[in-house]
Order: C-alpha cells, then sequence, then structure tokens
C-alpha cells in the first residue's frame, strides 16, 4: 500500500470521526467523547497533510503542537464559563484567519490565477476569512465590555455596506482578470483584503450586546465555510467536509437561538436589539412592590413540598454558585422532593451553556429538561426555584405588543409557588421589567446567588 493510499484513507477515518463526533455533541451525556473524538480527527488530518505534503520537519511539527496543546490547555481552565462565547469568537477569528491566510498564500504565489475553480475559491476564501476575523473580535469586544454593548450606527449604516459589499465584487473580479487590468492583481488584492477586513467590523459593530451569542454563532458558521474554500484552494477533500459540517452546524445553531427568542436572523443582524428601546420607561423598571424571602422562608417553602423545578440562568453561572445548587437539589432529594431541572434554549450566553455548568456540578443528565419536555408541567408544580435567570421566564412574552412577544418562555408562573434568586430588580437582556417578579404567588430572594445558595443549603439541613 503506497503513502497516497494511506494519506486518503487517513482523510476518510478523519472525516467519518468529524461526523459521528459532532453526532455526539447532541447529548450532554456523550458531548465530551463527540468532542474528543473530532480533536482526534483534526489531529489525523494534521499528520496526514503533513505527511502527504512534507513541508515542515517532524521537529517543528512537534514544537507547534506543544505550543498549541499548552495555550489551549491553559485557556480552557482558566477562562469562566460566563466568558465562554467570547472563547469562542476568539476561535471563529482565529479559524477565519487561517482560512484566509491559506487563500492569501495561495494568491501570492500564483496572481494569474484567472477567473478559476481556485481562482474563485481564493476570494470566496478571503472574503469570509476576513470578515470572520474582524467581525468575531468585535463581537468579543462588546461580550467582554471592551466595546460598547449598544448599536454604533451611523445614517446610511446599511447602504455603507451595500457599497462596500459592491466594491467587494468589482475588485475580486478585476484581480481575477475580469474585464481590463491596469492595476497589478496584488494591488488590487490587497485592497480587496482591507475592504474585507473593514466590511467584518462594520457589519457587527451595529448588532446589540444582546445579541453577540448569536453573533458568535454565525460567525462560527462563517468561518466553517472559510475553511471549506481554503480546502477547495489547496484540494484538500477533509478540509472541504470539516468545514461544510462547521458552516452548516453553525448555521442550524444560529437559526435554533433566533427561534428561541422567537426572532428573525434579519431582526438579529439589524435591529439593533439590546440598545434603548422605544416606548420602554427604563426609569419605572424595579419600582412596584415584590415580597421578599429570605433563606429560611425559602427553605421551608421548598422542603415540605412534593415536586420543585430549578431555572438556572446567567447569573448562576456569573456567581459560579452551581455546586452549591447541585447540594440544595441532593438535599431536597433526600428529603423525597422530586427534583427537576428546565432548561431554556438560549438560557445563558449559549445553547448548552446550562447544561454544561450543570454537568461541571455533577448533576445527574437525567434531571435536565428543555422547554418542550417540560413547559406543559408547570401548573402541577409545587414551586419553581429561579437562579439567576430574567427574559426566558417572563409571562409579558405572551402578551401581544410586548417587546419580547412571542418569544417562548418558560411558564414558571403557572407553578404554585416561584421562588427568584437574583441580585435585584434589574432587567435582562431585553431592557424591560419582569411582570413574574410582582405576581402574588412569587417570593424574591435577592443576593448573590452563591452566598445565598449557601445560606439556603444550611437552612434545608436544619428542617425537621
Amino acid at each position: 500500500m503506497n503513502q497516497d493510499i494511506i494519506v486518503q484513507l487517513a482523510y476518510l477515518l478523519s472525516a467519518v470521526l468529524f461526523v459521528v463526533g459532532l453526532k455526539r455533541l447532541q447529548s450532554p451525556a456523550t458531548a465530551r467523547g463527540g468532542n474528543a473524538m473530532a480533536a482526534v480527527a483534526m489531529l489525523v488530518a494534521i499528520i496526514a497533510t503533513v505527511v502527504d505534503t512534507e513541508i515542515l520537519t517532524w521537529t517543528w511539527i512537534l514544537v507547534g503542537v506543544a505550543i498549541g496543546s499548552l495555550v489551549g490547555g491553559v485557556a480552557a481552565r482558566r477562562v469562566e464559563m460566563t466568558d465562554m462565547p467570547q472563547l469562542v469568537g476568539v476561535f471563529n477569528g482565529f479559524g477565519g484567519g487561517a482560512s484566509a491566510l491559506v487563500a492569501i498564500a495561495e494568491f501570492v504565489a500564483n496572481p494569474a490565477v484567472g477567473a478559476s475553480t481556485a481562482g474563485v475559491s481564493i476570494m470566496l476564501g478571503s472574503l469570509i476569512g476576513a470578515v470572520t476575523f474582524t467581525g468575531s473580535f468585535v463581537a468579543f469586544g462588546k461580550l467582554q465590555g471592551l466595546i460598547t454593548g449598544n448599536p454604533i450606527t451611523f445614517p446610511g449604516q446599511n447602504a455603507v455596506n451595500l457599497v462596500v459589499f459592491v466594491g467587494l465584487l468589482i475588485l475580486a473580479a478585476t484581480a481575477l482578470g475580469v474585464g481590463s487590468l491596469s492595476t497589478p492583481p496584488l494591488t488590487l488584492f490587497t485592497a480587496f483584503l482591507v475592504l474585507a477586513l473593514a466590511l467584518g467590523v462594520l457589519v457587527v459593530i451595529p448588532i446589540g450586546g444582546a445579541d453577540m451569542p448569536v453573533v458568535i454563532s454565525l460567525l462560527n458558521s462563517y468561518s466553517g465555510l472559510a475553511a471549506s474554500a481554503a480546502g477547495f484552494v489547496i484540494g484538500n477533500m477533509v478540509l472541504i467536509i470539516s468545514g461544510a459540517l462547521v458552516g452548516a452546524a453553525g448555521l442550524i445553531l444560529t437559526m435554533l437561538m433566533c427561534k428561541g427568542m422567537n426572532r428573525s436572523l434579519t431582526n438579529v443582524m439589524f435591529g439593533g436589539f439590546g440598545g434603548e428601546i422605544a416606548g420602554v420607561d427604563r426609569s419605572q423598571i424595579g419600582q412596584r412592590p415584590v415580597r421578599r424571602a429570605d433563606a429560611e422562608a425559602a427553605a421551608a417553602e421548598l422542603g415540605y413540598v412534593n415536586s420543585v423545578v430549578v431555572v438556572p440562568g446567567y447569573g448562576l453561572a456569573v456567581a459560579q454558585a452551581q455546586h452549591e445548587l447541585r447540594k440544595v437539589g441532593d438535599l431536597l432529594s433526600e428529603r423525597g422532593v422530586d427534583v427537576k431541572y428546565a432548561i431554556h434554549p438560549v438560557a445563558g450566553r449559549m445553547p448548552g451553556h446550562m447544561n454544561v455548568l450543570l454537568a461541571e456540578a455533577d448533576v445527574s443528565y437525567d434531571r435536565l429538561f428543555d422547554l418542550d419536555e417540560i413547559n406543559d408541567d408547570f401548573g402541577n408544580i409545587d414551586a419553581v426555584l429561579v437562579v439567576g435567570a430574567n427574559d426566558v421566564v417572563n409571562p409579558s412574552a405572551r402578551e401581544p405588543g410586548s417587546v419580547i412577544a412571542g418569544m417562548p418562555i418558560l411558564d414558571v408562573d403557572r407553578a404554585r409557588r416561584v421562588i427568584v434568586m437574583k441580585r435585584s430588580l434589574s432587567p435582562g437582556f431585553a431592557g424591560i421589567d419582569n411582570d413574574l417578579f410582582y405576581l402574588d404567588h412569587t417570593l424574591m430572594f435577592f443576593g448573590d446567588a452563591k452566598e445565598s445558595m449557601g445560606d439556603l443549603v444550611r437552612e434545608i439541613r436544619e428542617l425537621a
């Protein structure tokens, strides 16, 4: 068996591992194994490529692998769960940038490639990769607070973006020799890259910070498309397949997130959600009276019932209170209480955020239920404990005319008792008051979730 056949078989194995690994990401119980499988697939593909091309000595390849593994391992351990979308954004940016570099290198090596399949692939890879690179880092800046989370707009912004895009098409066509070519191709290509980098900034800055997780997911799809285009540029089948998988998965995830917010992708990209909302008087938010509870009262409400549903939200991740929450669930279960966890599709910053957070605390997977599985049960639930969630439990979503009207929510207000753990009555990303907080059967347990959960653990242990 010659080397070429071995390399192609390795690529085939890599592609299969990518597909199976992606499939296993569907469930929290198998996601870790699926992620490891995909990592092995990438390692196999890299080794096969190095063997096939013989572009570097093994010494430098091993040095690169060691450095990359060290950086990745440190980042994975040090980045907080609340910052995971930012990390994904950085990964997207690097992925898009790497794909663009591959396309750039090919064009520099052969500026006279012309309007061929390779030439079109180079332009597509450069365009998508450059837009992904700058767009991802703008999204990172907004999520990290380095750039204002409010939409950054200016008059005629959409028209400017359209002009820039048309200019990119003209530059690409001219650089590939379509029409007269009085300017050197490399000069045109340089202008094309600068304009593409600028477009990445222009398309992301007008999007509100509340929608950055959706943008991160969309840019993830772009990074996959850029990788696939790079695969066409260099004729690498496994890169085409893996890029297409990432592109499709990212787009599907983006649409699921939009569905979870009852918003269209167009509205996300051009709606400026997360800024000042017309018709909403922010000065009136949190001004209505509420019923308060302390740890002792909350323990009494939760410890003497038959069923409790816990609804985790972003506040749980911020406070890093997942381990204390698991202790509360375990103590209630020991008392004979049926404890379940309800996960909204967009709870936290990204889909699966809460699943990973609870898995980190060793909460059993069979206790986790998504919105469709548990929503009809709330009318029969004795008590609901909402920890740091806001918009995803706001009953005003059922009211026509509300800012979040039509958004699928967890119907926790239909339970017999609701306890909300929150620092204050401040609004969620939607920027509106939450009617749940003011209902007669809702108790507000104010404070840091981690400290409050610790107090709740102590009080439940002291129950008779």
